[in-house]
């Protein structure tokens, strides 16, 4: 009976966390994550002493369950999404999604004495696509304007593009996927992306440490 009793006592604490994820503010939501992983970043020994597969832990776990990657592929790869078959739809989004992984591990490797500041949310309660503005500050250096693109579902808010200093990653993306897919096809730019995410793995096991893809 004990046991029962723990078992109904931990499906309504996991339903009820589900219900409140879905319930949050994006806003919200994104200052929840951006101090979280910032806290971790600057008071965690190996992350500080470059160690990359913690980087990449941390990414993982705090980052990547509010993403929408199909979406941010599908967007990445535009009109040629329609095209690609179920399988190649699923790997183009993996190997997206891998490259992301290494994007933001780069970015958090980086963090020393930053500080964030988040920009007042300007959207409607009935609004289900927002934009959350943020912008971080650092000594001696000019504020890195950042932005979010997030897209209400029935499991909460999901990010679905970022914009660094003007530039949102989508867009980025998607010229140089439109290229590859025209010169190579679908498989092509898959195999670009894991060919990328190849050498980018290997340059982590060299050194050790976790690089900024090139775009």
């Amino acid at each position: 009976m004990k046991l029962l009793k723990k078992l109904m006592f931990a499906a309504a604490a996991l339903t009820f966390a589900a219900y409140a994820a879905a319930q949050e503010a994006p806003d919200v939501l994104i200052k929840r994550i951006s101090e979280d992983v910032m806290m971790t970043a600057k008071s965690d020994k190996e992350i500080q002493s470059g160690n990359s597969r913690r980087v990449q832990q941390i990414v993982e776990e705090k980052i990547l369950p509010h993403i929408d990657f199909q979406r941010m592929t599908s967007l990445a790869a535009g009109r040629h999404w329609r095209d690609a078959t179920p399988d190649q739809q699923k790997q183009l989004t993996t190997e997206f999604r891998s490259l992301l992984v290494y994007t933001y591990s780069g970015a958090i490797s980086q963090i020393r004495d930053q500080k964030l500041e988040y920009r007042p949310l300007r959207a409607d309660a009935a609004d289900t696509d927002v934009i959350v503005n943020t912008q971080v500050l650092q000594t001696r250096a000019e504020p890195i304007q950042l932005s979010y693109r997030l897209a209400k579902s029935s499991s909460g808010w999901k990010i679905y593009d970022i914009n660094v200093l003007g530039a949102w990653l989508v867009e980025t993306y998607k010229g140089s996927f439109a290229a590859e897919i025209s010169k190579n096809g679908i498989d092509g730019l898959i195999k670009t992306l894991t060919d990328k995410n190849k050498k980018l793995a290997g340059s982590i096991t060299k050194t050790g440490k976790t690089p900024v893809p090139a775009q």
